[in-house]
This record gives structure tokens, sequence and C-alpha cells, in this order.
């Protein structure tokens, strides 16, 4: 049997072979130290070197505690062992930028390099196991695990503290350039704050399952060693003989039930919420009244208050004390992530203050969550705010023509603890999703069928409680294309009302004020406008004189399912529908439409609309003789196209 520090444990499916010269290889002080749970890009250069600094501030807010650099991965082809002590040499070097220190004794025992082969793909593996990077061995036997996400989410569970702050304090007015002094030394004490031993730190499990939570348990500060070396934790065992209640690990908190679980991931982890709370009173033996107390300034001052919205995302051991968790996880995430932000407020702290908010995400082929603190004063679209998921899909290996890391896409931990009082507050059931799924074939002999890619709502007349009857089939349309974007997760944006659709279309200036609140149709041209103004999707018109035109038009509405994939509205005359999908034989030229009819009145139930015809295959003439699509009307085709960005 191969002990664990003779061989690597690789958890992540590959490591990633890019162009960039260095990976940085992440792991966990919860795992055995030859453990690579990930790899992250070095997307930061000075010349041909990384640029430690800006690595540094990048990662640090990016990977959760618990998680950190064990080593690099060079790809190069020329001399192995040169590029290995390359490898470690930047390794350490980072590190000791991300602790801050530059002679710092590093809480990293061993370090991994990883020198990879760009033509063949192998990899050959070196450690380092003291701080000369000359000194490295080769590892010959790496063992690639068969299930990474039972391996991290069996052993581990997620921390989330969230601390809105608000953080008030005076400058001179005469002198303006102290503000910045006056706002970094009001951020140290505030730091030193959550030190204080008055503050309290209350721990609970955030979950559904409230028959099986424990009860929440406090920590105070003055309990708390506020260390961030995790390399003497000692992990507890609760089911010891000697346990010690203070000794209380994580795993309290985590729900037994989930041992016998087959999904293991970010999002079905268990979640320990942190509260900070601080006392701001003291006890006292005697009443006394309250005090107000007044101290002159020497000059003019103005007071300015600047608010944080902190929230960091943590992963721990289940076995560790749940004191050390908040210590060297909770408390160092807090303050690292309050720097990063003081950083980017300086340049901007007498005028408008960036809105920073932290997201977490889990996307694909990661095995941890990483953070990212967004600015949201001019939204998603604005061009820095594309830059910085730009950098950040580089960085992990992402593909740059989808949304993966846009705040639709972020963890909503609503759907734990909370989700119970949201769902209670919604009126009706959820609306039906996906309703073409098993519906019966269109009757085309020998079609190729291409369809709408991705889920969508089904909006028909009279949904919530709205009468909409007669003259509302294209805001429902819209409202129906609406939602393939968001669950797409394009958009974080609640599908909008016929008001807010109406509001739109007034701001852009295409309809007077009076058309708000009113009952007049719209088409395909306003539903262009609408996309563009609200999610900032273009739209291809497609005008055809008449609806014996349509099945001319089968072969580029085909090529739309099968490149775009979006639903399109088919407007003519007074009438609006929603298309699906197209069944179409090339040789004969028969073909059907998949219709979504937004003229349905009736309840949410799938049997009833698919029996109905409300959503099925429509030929442009059925076997009567009568055609689906008006001779003598005009019909005008949206088709919205997919944003190739992320």
């Amino acid at each position: 049997m191969i002990h664990d520090t003779e061989s690597i444990r690789v958890l992540c499916p590959k490591l990633l072979l890019t162009d960039s010269g260095f990976q940085w290889l992440i792991g966990s002080p919860f795992f055995p130290p030859l453990t690579i749970v990930s790899t992250v890009s070095c997307i930061h250069h000075v010349s041909s070197s990384p640029d430690y600094d800006k690595e540094s501030d990048d990662l640090r807010t990016l990977l959760p505690k618990g998680f950190r650099i064990i080593g690099a991965l060079i790809i190069k082809n020329s001399d192995v062992e040169k590029n290995a002590r390359e490898a470690v040499d930047s390794a350490r070097k980072l590190q000791r930028h991300l602790s801050g220190e530059a002679e710092a004794e590093l809480d990293v025992p061993v370090v991994i390099a990883a020198v990879a082969d760009l033509e063949t793909g192998d990899n050959k593996f070196f450690v380092s196991r003291s701080g000369n990077s000359n000194n490295i061995e080769a590892v010959e036997y790496v063992i690639y695990d068969d299930n990474p996400h039972k391996y991290v989410w069996d052993r581990g569970c997620l921390i989330r503290c969230e601390l809105p702050l608000k953080l008030p304090f005076y400058y001179p007015v005469n002198n303006p350039s102290d503000a910045q002094k006056m706002f970094l030394h009001a951020t140290e004490a505030l730091v030193d704050k959550l030190k204080d031993p008055q503050v309290v730190y209350l721990a609970e499990a955030l979950s559904l399952a409230s028959a099986e939570l424990p009860q929440p348990v406090i920590v105070r500060g003055k309990d708390l060693d506020f260390g961030t070396n995790l390399s003497n934790m000692k992990l507890v065992d609760e089911g010891a003989e000697d346990f010690d209640r203070k000794d209380l690990s994580c795993a309290h908190f985590c729900l037994k039930s989930n041992t016998a679980s087959t999904i293991f991931s970010a999002e079905s982890a268990d979640i320990i919420q942190v509260s900070v709370l601080h006392n701001r009173s003291e006890k006292s033996l005697q009443s006394t009244a309250p005090i107000a107390e007044f101290y002159p300034a020497s000059e003019v001052a103005r007071l300015l208050v600047v608010d944080f919205k902190l929230q960091v995302l943590c992963y721990a051991a289940k076995s560790l004390p749940l004191m050390d968790a908040i210590s060297k996880l909770v408390f160092p995430g807090l303050v690292d992530q309050l720097n990063s932000m003081k950083k980017a407020i300086v340049p901007y702290l007498l005028s408008q203050h960036p809105q920073l908010c932290p997201f977490h995400f889990s996307p694909p082929g990661l095995l941890h969550p990483v953070t990212s603190i967004y600015e949201l004063n001019y939204g998603e679209t604005e061009m820095k705010q594309v830059d910085v998921r730009k950098s950040l899909h580089l960085r992990l290996g992402l593909p740059f023509d989808r949304p993966l890391m846009r705040i639709a896409n972020a963890l909503d931990f609503s759907n734990t603890k909370d989700s119970s009082r949201s769902n209670s507050l919604r009126k009706g059931s959820p609306l039906l999703k996906d309703v073409h799924i098993g519906i019966p074939s269109s009757g085309v002999s020998g079609g190729r069928v291409s369809l709408v890619q991705g889920s969508y709502e089904y909006y028909h007349y009279l949904q919530d409680g709205f009468d909409d009857s007669g003259w509302g089939c294209a805001y429902r349309s819209l409202q129906t294309i609406v939602s393939w974007f968001k669950l797409q997760h394009y958009t974080c944006i609640d599908v909008p009302s016929h008001r807010e659709i109406q509001q739109s279309l007034v701001e852009i200036g295409d309809k007077d004020p009076s058309f708000i609140g009113s009952r007049e149709w719209i088409g395909a041209i306003e539903l262009s406008f609408v996309l563009d103004k609200l999610l900032g999707v273009s739209c291809k018109v497609i005008n055809v004189r008449s609806g014996a035109e349509l099945p001319e038009k089968c072969r580029e509405l085909a090529l739309h399912f099968e490149t775009q994939g979006t639903p399109i509205m088919i407007g003519g005359g007074v009438l609006a529908y929603t298309l699906l999908g197209i069944d179409f034989n090339e040789a004969s030229g028969d073909c059907a439409f998949l219709i979504l009819d937004p003229h349905y009145t009736g309840h949410d139930e799938h049997k009833k609309i698919v029996n109905g015809g409300w959503c099925g295959w429509k030929k442009a003439v059925d076997s009567k003789g009568k055609s689906f699509f008006l001779h003598d009307k005009f019909y005008n085709l949206l088709l919205p196209q997919r944003p190739n960005m992320v």
C-alpha cells in the first residue's frame, strides 16, 4: 500500500493545460499534504514571471479560507528539474505574499511542483520539503481519485458569515487629503473590534431539516485565539471518552442523514451560519443614567459613512473545533474581504463610493466554491464588470461564450434556511417549465427536429390574477422569452410585468407616457426594444407578407434553434405565439411548428395544456386543409440572439 506522504492524490479531473505558463495548485490543511484539490491559472505577469502582488490580491479573495496554495504547475518542454525548482520557488513566493510577511515561516509543510508537457500531456511531479527550492524529490506514484466530490464534501462543510457594516469617520473639511488616513485608521479599529472580548459569535445550522437542527452555540471573543496558523490544529472526535464540550466540532451542526447521501457538492453541503454580535453595554452593579460625551473638533470636520457588506464563505473539516473555525477561518476571511474592499474604495473615497458586494460561485469543473467581489453601481453589462468576469473565466479555465460567473449563477443560500418562508409568500404554485417535453410527435415523415435549448417558463393569459385576455399575448410571449434568459443565467432580473414592459418602451421614447397602464398591443419590434433595454440582447427580425410564406422560412428557423436555441415570438395580425421548434423534411418540404400558445386561460395543468393543443405541433396546413397561419395577414418573427459573452 502506498502511504499518503509517498504519493500525490489529484482530485481535479485533469490539471489545466493552457499557454499561460503557470498554474497554481490548490490544497487544504484538512487533507494530506500531497493532495491537489484544484488548479487556477496565473493571469498577472511581469516580464516572464508572475506578478505576485496582483496574484495574491486576487487569490486572497477568490479562495475560501480552508483552501490554500500548495504548489505550482509549469508548462515547458525543456529541463524538467530546472522547471520544477522554478515552480517551487514561485509557489513559495506567492505563499509569502499571501501571508503578508516576506520572511514568514510558511504554514505549508510541503510544496508540490508539477511540470507539464504540452505535446504529450504528461505531468511529472516533485516535492520540496524545505525552504530551499533546490532540494526537490521526484514523486512516482500519482492517484487520480474516482469520486473527488465525495472526498471533499464527505469530510467538510461550509461556514458562512454575513456582516453588513456602516463605518463612520470624520475628516477635516480644509484638509480633505487627510480623509484617506482617517478612513484607514477607522478600518484598523474595526478589525480590532472584531477581536474584542465583548464580541460574540453565534453559530447555527443553516438547513431546511428543522427537526434535526441542533441549538445555536455562542462563542465569546474572550475565549478565542485569533491566530491564522492552521498547521498545529487539533481535530476532535466527539465520540471519544475524554471529549470536552468546549471542543465542540463543526460536525455538531452537520446533518447525520447526509452521510448516506449520494450527492456531494457545494450546493448540497452542510452549512454553518456564523453571526457576529457586539455587546455595546457593560454590566454594572449600580443603576446609572445614560451619559453623552462631547469631544470638540480642533477644526471644521465632515462626517463620512462607508457601507460594507461582508460575506465570507469558508471550508472546514467537520472534525475541526468550532472555536478554531471561527478564529482561524471566519475572522481572517472577514479581515481579508474588508481589506480588499478598502483598497477598492480608497481612490473614490470623496466621490461616489463603489457599491461592492461579494458573491460565491460553484463553477463547473471546480470542486470548491470561489468568491468574487462585484461592483454593482453600473450593473452587469458595464465594461469594467465584464472585464472582471473575463479575468475570472481565464483564471478558472472557463469558456468565454456563456455566463458562468454572473450574479444569476451565484450560490443562493436563501434556498436553505429561509426558503420555506419565501415560498410561502409566493401566490399560487410555481410556473410550469418546459411544457413541450413529452408531447406527441409532429407527424412529419422523415423530418429533422430542431428545438429550443434549455428551460423556459410558460406564461399565458390571466396568470398572477392579471386579466390581459384579448390584448396581452405578445407580452406573455416576451415573458416566456425573458424567463429563458433568466433560467440560462444570462440575467438575474425578474421577468417583467406588463406595466414594466410598457414603462421600458416609454423610457426609450418608443411610446408616449399614456401608454403605461393601457391595453394596447405590442409586436415583434417592441419586444426587440425591451429585450435590448432590459437584457442587452439583440434580435433578428424576419418579415413575411403572408402566413402562406412561413414554411419557406423553416430552414432558417431550424438553423436558429440549432445555433441560438432561444424561443421565437411569432406575431401576425392580432395574435402572437411562442415558437419552440421546427420539424422539417428538406426533401419533401413537409414541416410542422412547435407552438406554445399564450392565449390559454386555464390553470397550470400540464396534461390539460397538452391535450387542449395549447402546446403542440401545428402544421401550416392540417389534414383537413385548414391553415394555421392566416394567408391574408403578414407575420413578423422575432429571433433573440444568444449573447456570446461571459
